[in-house]
């Protein structure tokens, strides 16, 4: 094209319509559109709390409350467990796919979505936790609201996750808003830990060590009499509560948080699922990095399931193991800025390493001492600090790896929740085999449902469960991360880059509307 006509009929429209031009530049320029408020990352970071509580609470208490309140055989909590996590993976790039597709509306294009599964998803929630008055169809039951929830949470979150990439087109910012979000979703889990621990907790169908060592059999009274009552009633209590707060967070990100419409990139290409899912899988460091985290997450999420399992049966602290749960919660709360703080001094690739693999030695030395409540409460605190590093690191490194696709793929947008969805997509799923395969397990190790005590090979096989085993994987995903690609050097140029591509199709759309208004 003649680049100098194009000139002179921008320079004749610039100066017939002069005053309107400087009022427009006045009025939005870039680094104040860019900019985020505190009450907006704040807003922003409370959307992550339901997803936190609710899964804390299902992480920490479904697989004991499926085996010793609705008291379900073994072999049925697994399959129950396993179903439901591999059918939440399996909606997760579904509803991701779905979610790029949609069409902007008045309210933005991820907000439809997150406003309309909160009922739905609140009230599938209630279902999970209430014992139904039958005894042949509970397995059905349960896996019927398991997997509804689950398809309702994932409404929810898939948006909520690619959202960062439409709250501001500042990297920055978004790396801050992602620490508001991890602080929020931090407390989220201890929050959902809390209610869910300390109600429960109150509520134990089964009697104290001392009971025990005296000799009194009190499984056939409690658990079938009126304490078994009181805790499904302290579950149903517990579950109306989170309700609640999830109801709350999801009306302060609805009104505090606009949804920005997504400026330039106007040469896209309308991909199918199966392109979609080539391209997203096609990008190596984003393969690198699902894999690597798809192991370290395997390791906090097997540590998670059987935890409240391990401290009842293996260490014997039945009356204390909701306050253990809660320790290793605060810890990690507390901890999150310093992470923040680490990755931004240090990069983010250093303080995966450090950050995940702080809880090794602790994984080991729970399992190799003898039982004692003040030991297990120091190594709850110290393996806090690493449960913040494994759950912010992921979650700030994956806009990295956006960011670094539109770079070398500049035709090709408006599928950023594809790449949260299918992260979601396999941790989830390999979660849901790694919770199945323990809880089948501890049914080959003869864990009796119902019972107070179990025998020693139940204690021995959940030590495997919580330290080995995590162990070796957090090995395995260290070493895979090691060839990650993106250091702060590559990071901070496809910022740049970005930028520049913004930028120059932002003048293009301006020189395009000088001319139109000239005509």
């Amino acid at each position: 094209m003649a680049r100098g006509e194009g000139a002179e009929q921008c320079a004749a429209s610039l100066l017939s319509v002069k005053p309107i031009n400087i009022e427009i530049k006045t009025v939005k320029p870039k680094e104040r559109r860019n900019r985020l408020s505190v009450w907006s990352k704040l807003c922003y970071a409370f959307g992550g709390a339901p997803y936190q509580i609710t899964g804390s609470a299902l992480g920490f208490f479904l697989q004991i409350y499926l085996l010793d309140v609705a008291q379900l055989d073994a072999f049925y909590a697994s399959i129950i467990l396993f179903v439901g996590r591999a059918w939440d993976a399996i909606t997760d790039p579904t509803v991701g796919f779905l979610v790029s597709r949609s069409r902007w509306t008045g309210i933005g294009r991820m907000m439809p979505w997150i406003l309309f599964s909160t009922p739905f998803a609140v009230l599938t929630y209630l279902m999970i936790w209430y014992v139904p008055p039958f005894e042949d169809g509970k397995v059905i039951w349960y896996l019927i609201f398991y997997c509804l929830f689950q398809s309702m949470q994932t409404c929810f979150h898939v948006p909520y996750s690619a959202l960062t990439m439409f709250i501001s087109s500042d990297q920055k910012e978004r790396d801050s808003a992602t620490a508001y979000r991890m602080m929020v979703e931090v407390m989220g889990m201890v929050l959902g830990t809390a209610i869910q621990g300390q109600i429960v907790g109150g509520a134990s169908p089964c009697p104290d060590e001392l009971t025990l060592l005296n000799g009194t059999n009190s499984t056939g009274l409690d658990m079938n009499g009126g304490s078994l009552d009181e805790t499904k009633q302290a579950y149903m209590v517990a579950s109306g509560v989170i309700c609640a707060i999830y109801v709350v967070c999801a009306a302060v990100l609805f009104l505090g948080v606009k949804e920005q419409k997504e400026s330039g990139w106007k040469n896209s290409e309308a991909l199918t699922f199966t392109q979609g899912l080539c391209a997203v899988m096609s990008h190596g460091p984003y393969v690198k990095l699902v894999v690597g985290f798809l192991f370290t997450s395997l390791a906090f999420m097997l540590l998670e399931g059987n935890f409240a399992l391990f401290i009842t049966y293996a260490l014997g602290h039945r009356k204390d193991f909701q306050n253990i749960l809660l320790v290793i919660m605060l810890s990690g709360a507390l901890t999150i800025p310093f992470w923040q703080w680490f990755l931004t001094r240090f990069g983010k690739k250093m303080a995966v390493y450090v950050g995940i693999l702080w809880a090794v030695p602790f994984m080991i030395l729970i399992v190799s001492i003898q039982s004692h409540l003040f030991i297990s409460y120091m190594v709850s605190v110290a393996a806090g600090v690493s449960v913040a590093a494994a759950f912010l690191l992921p979650w700030s490194m994956l806009p990295d790896v956006v960011d670094d696709f539109k770079v070398k793929n500049p035709n090709i947008h408006g599928h950023e929740a594809l790449f949260y969805s299918f992260y979601v997509f396999f941790i989830k799923f390999a979660s849901g085999v790694s919770l199945g395969v323990s809880t089948l397990s501890l049914k080959f190790a003869g864990y009796v449902t119902g019972e107070c005590s179990q025998p020693e090979a139940v204690s021995l096989t959940l030590k495997v469960l919580v330290s080995p085993v995590p162990v070796v994987l957090i090995a395995v995903g260290l070493l895979i991360l090691r060839t990650y690609p993106i250091d702060e050097e590559r990071r901070q140029g496809n910022r740049k880059l970005l930028q520049e591509m913004i930028d120059l199709e932002s003048d293009s759309d301006t020189e395009s509307s000088d001319l139109g208004s000239q005509v």
